[in-house]
């Protein structure tokens, strides 16, 4: 039996709502694409997505619950997440507004921005936490396979997340249009992400599970 159209629907809207608030995931990908364009932001978000593929996976087969119930584990991978936000702020504050107008417009770039979407959101253990205690709750055995029905949810959670951070990227993307007139505005607006950073790294390795 699939999981009814109803449930889907209020798991689908609740998911565009979650998308919406502001976290680590969609505050990357709005200064990412105001300070290298909308292309930037839009590969940023494939691989924050491609991340959440891993997160999805690992709740199905039951791997996350290692992260709620292991408080060694839970830390040391918040702590892999806080140190690559740190790297994140440090190039942030390094780069120059030359660079920004260089930035992600060849191949290399966007794999490398790719890479930093996916480590950016499977370093981040509250999302397998969040998606344990999310996804089972719109799941029911007596439709079937619940592994099946976790990955149905998290693909469902996927499309709502490409659509915000999609749409968010558009924007932000206009807007880094316009800075790239403006050499010291980029500056400010690096320094500005810089900052962002790593009030996120302070406050996930202060996250208690």
């Amino acid at each position: 039996m699939m999981i009814p159209i109803g449930v889907l629907a209020v798991f689908f809207s609740a998911s565009i709502l979650l998308a919406l608030a502001p976290g680590p995931d969609n505050i990357f990908v709005l200064t990412q694409a105001a300070l290298r364009g909308s292309r930037a932001g839009l590969v940023i978000t494939l691989g924050l997505c491609t991340g959440l593929i891993v997160h999805t996976l690992a709740v199905a087969s039951g791997v996350a619950v290692i992260f709620q119930v292991s408080a060694v584990a839970f830390t040391a991978l918040k702590i892999v997440g806080a140190a690559y936000l740190l790297y994140l702020a440090y190039l942030a504050f390094r780069a120059s507004a030359a660079k920004l107008d260089d930035g992600a417009q060849n191949g290399a770039s966007l794999g490398r921005l790719y890479r930093r979407g996916i480590l950016m959101n499977i370093t981040n253990p509250k999302v397998s936490i969040f998606f344990l205690a999310f996804l089972p709750q719109f799941a029911d055995p007596q439709r079937g396979s619940l592994w099946v029905q976790i990955v149905i949810l998290g693909l469902v959670f996927i499309v709502s997340a490409l659509l915000i951070f999609g749409t968010i990227s558009l924007s932000a993307g206009y807007l880094g249009n316009r800075l790239k007139h403006s050499p010291k505005a980029q500056v400010i607006t690096n320094r500005i992400a810089g900052t962002i950073y790593a009030a996120l790294a302070l406050k996930l390795v202060t996250a208690q599970r």
